[in-house]
């Protein structure tokens, strides 16, 4: 692909081996922002890793986010450190850090779900049985992000356990954010 640089933004206890973030890694280049702790996640120190990374880059990036790394995007974005920097952003299977029911405790600390437009050009990808984001929520935060909001059917929260392999339906709308 090589049209923009891809950064990937996992989630809460980061993507193992089989996770299509890691297969995009090894496979196509892209790079993984790390975050010092992945077991208790932190939004302002997530946010400086984040920006940081950013900050290294001398061209605009996509980035390819996986459920709490959707909801650290949209944080950054109401921060306005996307500005300039992120020329599009793959988000799947969003956490909902509002839900105390669903979700875990540990990711409190990125709520609210921010609910302003992302300001970048942006692909919201969602399973019809999420245990983490309810459709027609993930439906919603698509509409305030301004992002395009792709249905994946019932595919549970789009990581390993997913059995996705390398997702190359993923891959394919990360590449139309890239030539974008």
């Amino acid at each position: 692909m090589a049209l923009r640089r891809v950064l990937t933004l996992p989630g809460l206890s980061s993507s193992g081996p089989q996770h299509w973030q890691s297969l995009w890694e090894a496979r196509y280049g892209c790079v993984r922002v790390e975050q010092e702790d992945w077991e208790h996640p932190n939004k302002s120190s997530w946010l400086k890793r984040l920006e940081h990374a950013l900050d290294l880059e001398t061209e605009p990036v996509v980035l390819a986010a996986h459920s709490l790394g959707c909801a650290l995007v949209a944080h950054a974005a109401k921060r306005g450190v996307l500005a300039g920097k992120v020329a599009g952003a793959l988000l799947v299977a969003p956490a909902d850090v509002d839900d105390l029911e669903h979700t875990p405790e540990v990711t409190r600390s990125f709520a609210p779900l921010p609910v302003k437009p992302l300001g970048v050009a942006a692909t919201v990808v969602a399973s019809r049985d999420d245990p983490f984001m309810a459709f027609e929520r993930a439906a919603f935060f698509a509409d305030r992000w301004q992002a395009r909001f792709v249905d994946a059917g019932s595919k549970g929260h789009i990581n390993a356990e997913s059995q996705l392999g390398d997702w190359p339906e993923g891959y394919e709308l990360l590449f139309e954010l890239c030539r974008k």
